[in-house]
Formats: structure tokens, sequence, C-alpha cells
């Protein structure tokens, strides 16, 4: 199973869920798919009877199906990303664009490349995510931060 997760933004990421469609309808993708979308349109997805969509879960329903999926496509929030990391899945981060419309500013792409050097993959093209969905990285093993000490580490990550 892959789980795709999405946050709760009100922006819409349509760009990850038209990537994960390309990937469907192509067959890249052909087991059981769970969406958590937020407020992002995924009717495009509606004619995939293995893919099952929401927009919100419980943090509990999410820990406990990302725990059972091979792989985790995850919008690149900070709290997520440090979940994920802290549960040893194997997860890829997509974020959220400016350009786009997705979010405000790039703070997902800075965490993104910040975090990169600790071996986790973000994707920023259609090219790139397909690659990872069919080759994903190994399962993270290791820890991204400290939690008392999170502001530091951002500082250090975002300089002014």
């Amino acid at each position: 199973m892959i789980t795709v997760t999405l946050g709760t933004i009100p922006f819409a990421f349509n760009r990850a869920i038209d990537w994960l469609e390309r990937l469907l309808s192509a067959g890249v993708i052909s087991e059981s798919v769970f969406v958590q979308h937020g407020t992002t349109d995924v009717s495009i997805l509606e004619k995939y009877p293995f893919v099952t969509t929401t927009p919100i879960v419980e943090t509990s329903f999410l820990m406990k199906t990302i725990g059972e999926s091979r792989l985790i496509i995850s919008h690149a929030g900070q709290g997520l990303t440090r979940g994920l990391a802290a549960q040893g899945a194997c997860f890829i981060l997509v974020p959220r664009l400016s350009c786009y419309n997705e979010h405000i500013d790039d703070h997902q792409l800075w965490f993104a490349r910040g975090v990169e050097k600790l071996g986790i993959t973000h994707c920023t093209s259609l090219d790139n995510f397909e690659q990872a969905v069919k080759c994903p990285p190994p399962s993270f093993k290791g820890q991204i931060f400290d939690e008392p000490r999170l502001a530091e580490h951002l500082m250090q990550i975002y300089p002014r």
C-alpha cells in the first residue's frame, strides 16, 4: 500500500494529485493507495477502485496506516516529516511550492533541501517523483532533530 498525505492547510495541492493520477493511469502504481487530501480536489482519482480518499484523519489512524504502507508520499510539513522519521518509515517528500499557489512561501522546499543531507528524498518534478515511486528510498533510520531544539535547528537551516 502507498499512503499519500497532503496536510490540511487551506491551499489546494493539485500538482501532487495530478502526478499521482499520471502514475496510476500509466500503471506505474497498481496497488492500493490511501490519500489524505485536505482541501485538494481528488475527483480525478474516483475512477480507481483501489484508491481510497479522505480529507482528514485522526493522527492515530494516519500513523497506523503509515505503519502498514510500503511507501509514504508526503507534503514537506515539518511535523509530519519528523513523525515519519521517528517511525522509521519509507517516505518521500513533495514540497508545496508558492509558484503553484500551494502555500504562501517556499518554506517546505527549504526544509526538504535541509533534510536531504540526512538521506530524505524530495521531489520537485514528475520525473523524479516517478523514479522515487518506482525505486523508493530505504526506510529512514535516524532522527531529524531533537524536539526541544527545533527552533535552533530551523535557524541553522534557514539563515536570515
